[in-house]
C-alpha cells in the first residue's frame, strides 16, 4: 500500500462517524426525483465546508462540486453520486412528507461520494492528484412519476425524464472525461465491472370514453376502463412474440382509474415502461403496446392519447477498471471481490456510457430486495465507508502521475456518440 492510500484510508476513518451522520441523515430524508432540494442542499453545504466551489441547480437538483480546477486540461474525473429515491410510503424509513424512501441505496452513494471528498481534498492528497475531481450529485435516476416529469417538460424546465439525460443534454458532463459510479447490492461482495441492461421509452396512455349513469343508463356511456382492459389484455397476449434474448419487459400501471363508483369512467391513465436489451427490441415492443391498446379503443368505441418520451439507453458492458480491484482489496480485506457479469435492469448510467468511459462497482452491506419494503442496511462499514474508500482510492489511482492512466482510457475508449450535441 502507497503512502498516499493509506493517507485517504486514515482520512475516512478519522471522519468515519460524520459520513454516517450524513448517510443516516439521507437515507430518513429520502426524496423523488427532481424534487432532492433537501437532499442537493445537503450535499452543497458539506461541500462548501471543504472550500470546494460549487455550482448547482443542473437540471433543477443537480450539483457540482470541483477539485484542482487547474489541473482538469489532464484529465477532468467525476465520482457519480444519485440523490432521489422511491416511493416506497411502508418502507420503515420512508420520509413521511415525501412517500419516498432510499430502497436502492442512493444513499450509500452520496455518502461515498461525501467520504471521497473528505480524503481528496486533504492538501497532501490533493497535491498527488494530477487532475481535476468533480463530485457530481445527479438527480432523478428511477424513472417514475411520468406525469410529474411531462409537466416539468411541458414548463420547460426538462426535456429528459431520467437525470444524466438531462444532464447530458445541457452539457453538464460537457468538462468531464470520465467517471466512477457506484451501486449497492444485497449480500457481502464487492463487484466491480458491469454487465449489459435494458433501455426503454416511457409512455403515458391516456383513454377516453364517455361519462354516463352506471347502473341507469350504461349504455350511453362508453367505458374508458374496459378500453384499457382490453388493451392490457392485448398486451399480455402479445408477449409471446417478444424474443427471450431481447429481454423485453413492458411493466404497465394505472394511475387513474375513474372518478367515481357510479358513474361510466370516461378517462383512464396509464403509466408504463417498454425495456429491451437494445433499441431494436424496445422499439418494436413499444409498437405492440401502442397498438394493443389502439385496438382496445377501437373495440369499445373510446379514444387514446398516447405520449412517448425517450428514456435510457441501453447499458453497455463494461471490464472491470483494475484500480477499482485494487481499491476494494487494501479498503475491504475479507471482504470477496468478483468481476460483474450478465444482464440486469435499466440505469440511465448507460447513456452516460455512449459518450464516455463510465467505470462502476458495487458493495454490500443491505440485505432484502432492492426496491422493495424489505430493503435494510446491516453493515454501514460495507456500504458507506468501503464505498468512500474505494472511490477515493480509484479515483487517485487515475489520477496520480500526471493523470496517464486516465488518458490512456480515455484514448483507448470509442464512444457511440462523440458529443452530447450528438446525443
Amino acid at each position: 500500500m502507497e503512502q498516499t492510500e493509506a493517507l485517504i484510508i486514515e482520512t475516512i476513518d478519522r471522519h468515519r462517524e460524520e459520513i454516517l451522520e450524513f448517510a443516516r441523515d439521507i437515507y430518513s430524508h429520502a426524496e423523488l426525483g427532481y424534487k432532492e432540494f433537501q437532499t442537493s442542499g445537503k450535499f452543497v453545504k458539506k461541500m462548501e465546508q471543504l472550500g470546494l466551489r460549487t455550482e448547482k441547480g443542473f437540471a433543477i437538483t443537480g450539483v457540482k462540486a470541483y477539485l484542482n480546477e487547474d489541473k482538469k486540461e489532464n484529465a477532468s474525473l467525476a465520482l457519480l453520486g444519485e440523490l432521489d429515491a422511491l416511493r416506497i410510503p411502508e418502507h420503515a424509513f420512508a420520509n413521511p412528507e415525501t412517500n419516498a424512501a432510499h430502497c436502492c441505496g442512493h444513499h450509500a452513494q452520496m455518502a461515498g461520494v461525501f467520504g471521497a471528498a473528505l480524503a481528496l481534498t486533504v492538501p497532501e492528497i490533493a497535491e498527488k492528484l494530477d487532475g481535476q475531481v468533480v463530485f457530481f450529485a445527479t438527480p432523478a435516476e428511477e424513472y417514475g412519476e411520468i406525469e410529474f416529469k411531462n409537466q416539468l417538460r411541458e414548463q420547460g424546465k426538462i426535456r429528459y425524464g431520467g437525470g444524466k439525460c438531462e444532464l447530458l443534454r445541457i452539457g453538464a458532463f460537457d468538462d468531464i472525461d470520465l467517471c466512477l459510479t457506484h451501486h449497492i447490492r444485497p449480500g457481502n461482495e464487492i463487484l466491480v465491472g458491469s454487465g449489459t441492461g435494458n433501455g426503454f421509452v416511457s409512455k403515458v396512455i391516456r383513454v377516453l370514453g364517455k361519462a354516463s349513469h352506471a347502473a341507469g343508463a350504461p349504455e350511453k356511456g362508453v367505458n374508458a376502463l374496459s378500453a384499457a382492459s382490453l388493451g392490457l389484455q392485448a398486451l399480455g397476449l402479445n408477449r409471446e412474440t417478444f424474443r427471450d434474448e431481447d429481454c423485453v419487459r413492458v411493466h404497465p400501471i394505472i394511475t387513474k382509474g375513474g372518478n367515481l363508483v357510479n358513474v361510466i369512467p370516461d378517462e383512464v391513465v396509464v403509466e408504463t415502461l417498454v425495456r429491451g436489451k437494445t433499441i431494436e427490441a424496445f422499439t418494436d415492443a413499444a409498437k405492440k403496446t401502442d397498438r394493443s391498446f389502439k385496438a382496445g379503443a377501437i373495440a369499445m368505441g373510446a379514444k387514446v392519447e398516447i405520449s412517448t418520451l425517450p428514456g435510457y439507453l441501453p447499458t453497455l458492458a463494461e471490464e472491470a477498471l483494475p484500480e477499482l480491484k485494487h481499491a476494494a482489496e487494501i479498503s475491504a480485506s475479507g471482504i470477496p471481490v468478483i468481476e460483474a457479469s450478465g444482464h440486469a435492469g435499466s440505469t440511465d448510467v448507460g447513456d452516460v456510457q455512449h459518450l464516455m468511459p463510465v467505470y462502476a462497482f458495487n458493495t454490500g452491506g443491505v440485505k432484502g430486495g432492492l426496491h422493495q419494503i424489505d430493503f435494510e442496511v446491516t453493515d454501514e462499514e460495507e456500504a458507506y465507508i468501503v464505498t468512500a474508500k474505494m472511490f477515493a482510492l480509484a479515483a487517485y489511482g487515475l489520477l496520480k502521475e500526471k493523470a496517464q492512466r486516465s488518458r490512456e482510457l480515455v484514448d483507448q475508449y470509442e464512444p457511440v456518440f462523440k458529443n452530447s450535441a450528438e446525443y
